[in-house]
């Protein structure tokens, strides 16, 4: 009996808090059509299998599928038509961006044996390609569905980039695992970043909403993993190494070189006890 008031209870709480905010809920686009919009535009551009013939019936679908995701956002206002024309004109030139970053990932990186392995297997072009079309809605002020875009990103490779970051050509997150790029950030061309990597805001009050508040990297950076950059007035000058574990609340100038300096000892265990450790 106590269960059944309890839960008697609990829907009757529920009900107020939405009764209450009901006014101020906006519909979104179920999560599930959002990821397959994303899946199918990516396969678009990117097709795995050789034999892939391109028909014209595709374009026009993703085309409807996106004014499908726009109208909860949206509703009836006449903004999707235009959002939707401004998005696909735009598309080649995203696609050539996206280009560029898998031929910089391929000659960069050791491990990479061929541009259709970057396309397939490699988790920071997927967030890249991701965070690009986001961007892209960002700017022409689509509330929700970019975001969207960018959190699917988020959990399916663990690096999180807000969808307002600018970022420029030649970008490559290496690893990628818990990267984060926060809304006002901006990168510039051929940046390589490694996993671990914040850049991030020293405060997160509202009222610095339209405020810059993440840090500026320059052309030709690298930062390494683990380091945390933080600050709307931070500046990465161009052609710097910021190596791993390192804190930067404040600008460096061009062609630095910054890292963290620790001290690891190593010493011969011979004939002395280990150490017992005791969690």
């Amino acid at each position: 009996m106590l269960v059944k008031n309890n839960i008697s209870l609990l829907r009757h709480i529920i009900q107020n808090i939405h009764d209450r905010f009901r006014s101020e809920l906006h519909p979104i686009p179920h999560n599930s059509e959002t990821r397959k919009w994303i899946n199918n535009l990516f396969a678009f551009l990117f097709p795995m299998e050789s034999n892939k013939i391109y028909k014209e019936h595709e374009i026009e679908q993703l085309q409807e599928d996106l004014r499908h995701l726009l109208f909860p956002v949206l509703g009836e206002t006449g903004r999707a038509g235009e959002i939707i024309d401004l998005f696909f004109e735009k598309l080649p030139d995203i696609y050539e961006e996206l280009h560029r970053d898998a031929i910089r990932i391929l000659h960069f990186d050791p491990a990479a044996h061929s541009i259709e392995e970057v396309l397939a297997a490699y988790p920071g072009f997927f967030a890249i390609a991701i965070h690009r079309f986001s961007h892209e809605l960002y700017l022409m002020k689509v509330p929700v569905l970019p975001r969207l875009f960018s959190e699917y990103a988020h959990s399916v490779t663990g690096i999180d980039i807000n969808p307002g970051a600018t970022i420029g050509k030649g970008f490559f997150i290496d690893h990628g695992t818990g990267v984060v790029i926060g809304e006002t950030c901006i990168i510039g061309n051929n940046v390589k970043i490694y996993q671990g990597v914040t850049l991030g805001a020293l405060s997160v009050s509202k009222e610095l909403a339209d405020v810059k508040r993440h840090p500026t990297v320059e052309d030709n950076v690298i930062i390494y993993s683990g380091t945390t950059i933080l600050g709307g007035n931070t500046i990465i000058g161009r052609d710097s190494i910021i190596g791993g574990n390192v804190w930067l609340t404040e600008s460096v100038p061009p062609y630095s070189l910054v890292y963290h300096k620790s001290e690891v000892k190593v010493r011969s265990n011979t004939g002395l006890e280990g150490i017992d450790f005791v969690i």
